[in-house]
């Protein structure tokens, strides 16, 4: 696409918190550059949050604001001193957008987006939100009918922010991401080789996020200890840091037949490869996975995670289940139910067919793009 006739020299990203907030603002700034490579992108996050790490990381400048959230537990110190973090962020953030003087400001969601956009919106500087998941945070909600723009990573989104300023455009993947799980040349046989498949059985790849999910780990162990019998397929897991070491010492005990089919991974480094060689995806349901997972475009179960934030991941995954582009499958049911999903789409070929043909429809590649073609609209 063009750029657009009026360029961009300064933006604000604002916003973080965790990988589901700092990724598609990576990603934002990446296209920002693409097509303004004169640019000057300052990010805004929260001290102490991974984005004051991330950020630098990825090449760009980054300021902290001393901000948290609201602690359900009344009597906490961290809500006592938020009003004093509240006040503090405003004027900081003000300080910001006077001499950095930027023309436009996004923000991401996290606890550092709202003094910055709340600010910027007072000011007069076009803001807009892009905002990933299916329920919006306390944040965005607040900011709603301050910013311009809603780019929404997922539809429905109409109940929380005014309509006619909302435009779907997916969720943006960072081109490195966006090459990892495209084929690229890729075979089938050398994915299964790389993992040491024969291919003879059909690949299930089960991951619980790169931190791990205790429910999705005992599923595994369930679907193998609670048989007498070998799993009908290859099985990829990648149980997260915390839990490889307990994980593998307790595969020792299985038969040696049944571990010669399981690949016990803490870490997956190449996500391109597990994805091509697999048959199904378990997966959590974070907006990000989801957009990642859409391209892949394999038969996934999706199983939110219960303890995050007005359980967004259950809506997330509704948003692909009502369109039949995956399995929902609720965090409560997975150690019991999961082998039984896993063998009701391998035993079914039509239902796969079409879990992977609403899935596909559901990809949006050009996210990054269209989110920066809706800012620039902005201006």
């Amino acid at each position: 696409m063009a750029d657009s006739s009026h360029p961009l020299n300064r933006v604000i990203v604002s916003g973080g918190g965790t990988g589901g907030h700092i990724h598609p603002a990576l990603a934002i700034a990446d296209e920002i550059k693409r097509r303004h490579p004169q640019c000057d992108i300052l990010f805004v996050g929260a001290k102490g949050r991974m984005e004051m790490e991330k950020v630098p990381a990825a090449g760009y400048a980054i300021k902290g604001l001393w901000i948290t959230g609201v602690d359900r537990n009344w009597r906490s110190l961290r809500n006592w001193l938020f009003p004093f973090k509240l006040i503090s962020s405003l004027w900081n953030a003000r300080r910001i957008l006077r001499r950095f003087r930027p023309e436009l400001v996004v923000g991401v969601g996290g606890f550092a987006s709202g003094p910055v956009l709340h600010q910027a919106a007072q000011i007069g500087i076009p803001t807009a939100i892009q905002e990933q998941n299916s329920f919006p945070g306390i944040t965005n909600r607040f900011l709603a009918k301050r910013v311009g723009l809603i780019c929404a990573g997922f539809p429905g989104l109409e109940r929380w922010f005014p309509a006619d300023r909302i435009v779907e455009t997916g969720n943006p993947l960072r081109m490195q991401v966006l090459d990892a799980v495209s084929d690229h040349g890729q075979s089938t046989e050398a994915a299964w080789k790389h993992f040491e498949f024969d291919g003879s059985r059909p690949v299930v790849f089960v991951m619980g996020g790169s931190l791990g999910a205790a429910s999705m780990n005992a599923a595994v162990c369930s679907m193998i200890e609670e048989t007498t019998e070998a799993l009908p397929f290859d099985l990829i897991w990648q149980t997260g840091a915390r839990y490889h070491d307990s994980m593998r010492v307790r595969m020792q005990t299985w038969p040696e037949g049944v571990q010669a089919g399981i690949r016990c991974l803490g870490f997956i480094d190449r996500m391109d490869l597990a994805y091509r060689c697999a048959t199904v995806i378990a997966s959590r349901a974070g907006a990000m996975s989801i957009a990642e997972l859409a391209l892949v475009g394999k038969p996934t179960i999706l199983v939110p995670s219960p303890v995050v934030a007005e359980d967004h991941q259950t809506k997330n995954a509704r948003s692909l289940s009502d369109r039949d582009g995956a399995i929902l499958l609720p965090d409560s049911e997975v150690v019991d139910g999961l082998e039984a999903a896993i063998v009701g789409i391998l035993e079914d070929s039509d239902r796969a067919k079409s879990l992977q043909t609403n899935l596909l429809n559901a990809a949006r590649p050009e996210a990054a793009n269209d989110v920066v073609s809706e800012l620039e609209k902005l201006l």
